[in-house]
């Protein structure tokens, strides 16, 4: 009874994970750049024994463990936007951004000029470019900015926007302001080079898919209402047995 009873809630843990994650993508469905995670469940087997333990064969009980939440780095659909300094990525890359936690990643193109002339964030973090923040000046105009990221203005080339990928980009953390950072310090960002390329003009949507979250989230929501009641049956069965035998003594 009580195996059962542990096994159920390891899975109504599990559950209750998934849902955060789906109202997390739920949340963002309309954020730019913004990349949806799924959740990964494992088995776990319990216990480990030999049979010769016990005077009868012990049986595996299987639990329910979280094995993670991948990310999925599909792009997203381009929406222009007619702001000549908003800006895409197609491929396999992220911007590099300067935050007051150090270097940071995103795909959220959605840029524009601060009161210092630096090409910045929605949140007002620094663009970085090969050399540092991307720099405009006053009398900057006619701002363009190529595929390979160079950005351009009537008064000649201003910098190049950095763009980094990852070995191992399923990897990275998310930290809030869509901004992420690898979670190894070893996992250091590299030049995109030609595995991407920006779009002027344009942001990334998110990569939600709305439908499949709101379903998913009725799939579960079901799921974790069957589990609650049958652990409620359960405990309403060990509490009857209990005064059963209790009145017997």
């Amino acid at each position: 009874m009580e195996n059962t009873l542990l096994i159920g809630l390891s899975r109504q843990v599990a559950l209750a994970r998934e849902l955060d994650v789906i109202a997390n993508n739920m949340a963002n469905v309309n954020t730019n750049g913004f990349k949806a995670r799924s959740s990964r469940f494992e088995e776990f087997l319990e216990p480990d024994a030999s049979i010769e333990t016990f005077p009868w064969p012990d049986r595996t009980l299987s639990y329910v463990i979280d094995g993670g939440t991948p990310i999925d780095l599909t792009d997203g659909a381009t929406e222009p936007t007619g702001n000549p300094l908003d800006v895409a990525i197609r491929g396999d890359a992220f911007f590099a951004v300067q935050t007051p936690a150090g270097e940071r990643y995103t795909r959220n193109g959605a840029f524009q000029m601060d009161a210092q002339g630096r090409l910045v964030t929605s949140d007002g973090f620094p663009v970085l470019g090969d050399g540092g923040p991307i720099q405009l000046e006053p009398g900057d105009s006619d701002v363009v900015i190529g595929p390979d990221g160079t950005v351009s203005t009537n008064a000649g080339e201003r910098g190049r926007i950095a763009l980094v990928r990852f070995e191992q980009p399923g990897s990275l953390s998310n930290l809030g302001a869509n901004l992420f950072a690898p979670l190894e310090p070893a996992q250091e960002a590299i030049p995109a080079g030609t595995a991407a390329r920006v779009e002027q003009g344009f942001v990334e949507r998110s990569n939600v898919q709305a439908v499949h979250e709101m379903t998913r989230l009725m799939e579960v929501s079901r799921a974790y209402t069957r589990i609650a009641s049958t652990l409620s049956s359960l405990s309403d069965l060990q509490r009857t047995a209990i005064q059963t035998l209790g009145e017997a003594v």
